[in-house]
């Protein structure tokens, strides 16, 4: 069991890491890769948003397709569905071939990360899980901030090619070791699959979603945005209704009557708002705003993924010792100074300064998560895992493509009010100091926690 523990989330992570690095790495890399196609990289565009159209589809029903056909299964062959889509992404001779292979990947990636973790949530004791899933808050922090300058390297020196053909050894790897160390699925009784419920699902996650991710971009037109936006939540609000009347729908919302979960979900997507932006918002600053090279912004930016490394060594003992509450509220509002800090950034701050807070900042967020990812499940029976992390999975999704779409409108409106025709330093503090505000709006759902919440999870006495 104390390999299990050890090396288990490693596998998990391995899945994580290969696409949030996918998902962010290729943007330095589109006007090499539309040139080489053919095309033009707002048509480009696409081929990334229907990776992400795809993998919101799939998303809610990876819950029950684990169970129906057995986590590790599904894992392996997600994995493997993952891998073989990236080598066909880096093969694509036309935008077509490419779209197609991406939507193939997105499908892998909704079966890979969400199943990975339903697999270490089953496996490893309350005790231990507090620490394995600190593994898994690594590369959702670090991929975002270190895939640009390593896509821009990748394209400069060899070719895009090698942005999906990077995977081959990291998916090789993560495959066998999955086959090796993951233990054998159990076995569960599964209700009919929820086929209304996934369409309306699908279609309200996936249009919302999209609609959120390319506002203020220049993707769509306003009108175009909030028409689809609207028709994303018809078919969610649809959905709603379609859960309260069948026993098992394919999203569970019954389960947001265990206040561990509902705390987890409802303050971590205030939060998220800002974690979602950061690395939208901090690359552009550095580069337009302060005059940065793409390749000196991804080496400040390194900072913040170092200190969500650190925190890797520090998450279970602070936990142990504060307990969930304590350290959400604390941390919460730690954190989100952090955040707000970001706001007062200008040409004149010492590079030392924006160092330290960056790496102190991606500590305390990374540490925010470890505690928000743990405690969701705490108080969740094995037989609810899958459902309470389809559920959980889909509105951490959501509140990411939001801090995405603020810091975007926040953006566009600071600099209307401006009157400027280009972007300035000083509309990235605008958009900061919105998002911090999301930030600690999430302080106040920690504080309805009970002293001894997730204590199976911490070890902490309350």
């Amino acid at each position: 069991m104390a390999s299990t523990s050890r090396i288990l989330p490693l596998v998990v992570a391995s899945a994580l890491f290969m696409e949030n690095m996918d998902s962010t790495v290729i943007a330095t890399s589109l006007p090499a890769m539309a040139a080489d196609l053919g095309t033009n990289p707002v048509a480009l565009k696409l081929a990334f948003t229907t990776y992400l159209l795809s993998l919101t589809v799939f998303l809610p029903v990876s819950s029950w397709v684990s169970d129906r056909f057995g986590a590790k299964t599904v894992f392996r062959i997600a994995m493997m569905v993952f891998i073989l889509a990236s080598l066909a992404c880096g093969w694509a001779p036309s935008l077509t071939h490419l779209v197609i292979a991406r939507a193939v990947q997105g499908l892998g990636g909704a079966m890979m990360v969400p199943v990975g973790r339903i697999i270490l949530l089953r496996s490893i004791p309350k005790a231990e899980l507090v620490s394995a899933l600190a593994w898994l808050t690594v590369p959702a922090l670090v991929g975002p901030l270190v895939g640009p300058p390593i896509g821009g390297f990748i394209t400069t020196y060899f070719s895009w090619h090698w942005i999906f053909w990077m995977n081959l050894p990291i998916g090789m790897v993560g495959l066998v070791m999955a086959t090796i160390f993951m233990p054998e699925s159990q076995e569960f009784k599964v209700p009919p699959l929820d086929v209304k419920g996934f369409f309306l699902s699908g279609l309200g996650l996936s249009c919302t979603i999209f609609a959120m991710t390319v506002a203020g971009r220049d993707f769509l037109n306003v009108l175009q945005t909030l028409a689809m936006l609207f028709v994303g939540v018809a078919f969610i609000l649809a959905y709603i209704r379609h859960a309260s009347q069948v026993p098992n729908p394919i999203l569970d919302l019954k389960l947001l009557s265990v206040q561990t979960l509902r705390v987890s979900i409802l303050g971590g997507l205030l939060y998220r708002v800002a974690a979602g932006a950061i690395p939208f918002l901090l690359p552009l600053l550095l580069q337009i705003g302060f005059h940065s090279t793409p390749f000196q912004s991804g080496l400040i930016t390194c900072s913040a993924a170092l200190g969500a490394l650190g925190m890797k060594f520090v998450a279970a003992g602070l936990l142990k010792q504060f307990g969930y509450r304590k350290l959400l509220i604390i941390n919460g509002f730690i954190s989100s100074c952090f955040t707000l800090a970001l706001a007062f950034f200008t040409q004149a701050t010492p590079l030392a300064l924006i160092l330290l807070i960056l790496l102190f900042g991606g500590l305390a967020r990374s540490l925010q998560f470890t505690a928000l990812n743990s405690i969701a499940y705490s108080d969740i029976d094995t037989v609810d895992i899958a459902r309470a992390n389809g559920l959980y999975t889909v509105m951490q999704q959501m509140s990411l493509a939001l801090g995405v779409a603020v810091a975007a409108i926040s953006l566009d409106f600071s600099q209307w009010w401006h009157g400027g025709s280009g972007l300035l330093a000083a509309d990235f503090s605008t958009a900061f100091l919105v998002i911090s505000v999301g930030a600690f709006l999430s302080i106040p759902q920690f504080m309805g926690l009970p002293r001894n919440a997730g204590a199976s999870m911490s070890g902490h006495v309350a």
